[in-house]
């Protein structure tokens, strides 16, 4: 074959969940598993035959994710198969020392916290963990955190700043916790209290969106010095659904709730809401999770460095000038029009003439 890279491989792995738009790349993967598995009962030669479909479906997946719209990528964002937080610590993190609690309530298990050694430096990591399995996915509250998991995120921070070691969040998170407990226990206040804390940490802050990144919910361990969201991740205010609910009173309307807030990563870097796409292996993170990790490892990599060599005063002072510059915008104005006086014409002569 070619240098290019090839998503056959992971055909085999048995995608049990297709999107709609790959109902064609499946047909294509499944008649390759029916060409190779004859080819091994009958000893007849499909290398050929076998050669020309794997051409094809790479191009097919090429061309099909280069045209994602809006609401497909956040489907491929919330496949069922895409790494999550804790797939990420078995491939990058090395000695891993998971830390819990926020010594107040308990210990959130949707917010995983611990000190670890990725891409060669020593490094608090922070993050949102949604489980893979319905246990596990109860147990973690889908990724939805509650007030306790971000003052665990915040002590660990402070812990890290102390020790002087860098912070990695990764996001996959669809918002924080809504709920009645959540409420009581100041999820407002402790997401606004991280935002605040993290603005001013005197240590390097290094942010991924590895899948969802919703709402207040993300953006509570986001403020950083370097945000990057992976190739088919996003990142928004709200999440489609929300939006539509809000605006057209039905979750019918995602898809176009979805192109309205702008929240693909190449509309996030045109606005300069993030610095980096980090790129994904063809057809996806959940076809290819190593290569996926991989490209996050170099990533890491390569920020950590730059941020090492920038002074904690410097560091903080830049932080805060970045936070202040998101959402600004120029816009081409002509002269500006006359203001008209809504007081009476003669009082204004009376005045003037004083």
């Amino acid at each position: 074959m070619s240098g290019q890279p090839s998503i056959v491989a992971a055909s085999g792995s048995g995608l049990a969940h297709m999107l709609e738009f790959e109902k064609p790349i499946a047909k294509m993967e499944q008649e390759i598993q029916r060409l190779e598995a004859d080819q091994a009962e009958s000893g007849r030669d499909y290398s050929e035959f076998i050669q020309q479909i794997r051409d094809q479906l790479n191009n097919t997946v090429r061309e099909a994710y280069a045209a994602l719209t809006p609401w497909e990528n956040v489907l491929v964002a919330r496949h069922p198969q895409r790494p999550l937080l804790r797939d990420y610590v078995r491939m990058l993190a090395k000695d891993f020392c998971e830390l819990h609690g926020d010594r107040l309530y308990g210990d959130d298990k949707a917010m995983v916290c611990g000190f670890a050694r990725m891409a060669g430096h020593r490094v608090m990591l922070v993050g949102q963990h949604k489980g893979r399995d319905t246990r596990e996915k109860i147990e973690a509250n889908f990724g939805c955190a509650h007030p306790e998991g971000y003052r665990k995120a915040l002590q660990k921070m402070r812990l890290a700043a102390k020790f002087k070691v860098p912070v990695v969040c990764l996001i996959d998170t669809p918002g924080a916790y809504p709920g009645v407990g959540a409420e009581e226990r100041g999820i407002a206040s402790a997401i606004a209290v991280n935002l605040m804390e993290m603005s001013r940490l005197p240590t390097p802050i290094v942010a991924l969106v590895i899948g969802e990144g919703g709402s207040g919910g993300a953006l509570g361990i986001a403020v950083s010095d370097h945000v990057a969201v992976m190739e088919h991740s996003y990142y928004s205010v709200i999440s489609p659904e929300g939006c539509a609910a809000i605006l057209w009173r039905s979750a019918e309307h995602s898809a176009k709730a979805a192109e309205a807030l702008r929240l693909a990563p190449r509309e996030l870097k045109r606005l300069n809401l993030i610095d980096t796409i980090v790129e994904e292996p063809l057809g996806g993170a959940h076809r290819d999770p190593r290569a996926a990790a991989a490209n996050v490892e170099r990533w890491l990599g390569r920020a950590l460095r730059d941020l090492d060599r920038v002074k904690t005063d410097t560091l903080v002072r830049r932080r805060y000038e970045r936070l202040r510059n998101l959402g600004a915008f120029f816009a081409a104005m002509g002269e500006p029009a006359e203001v008209k006086s809504t007081k009476p014409r003669g009082r204004r002569t009376r005045v003037a003439a004083k």
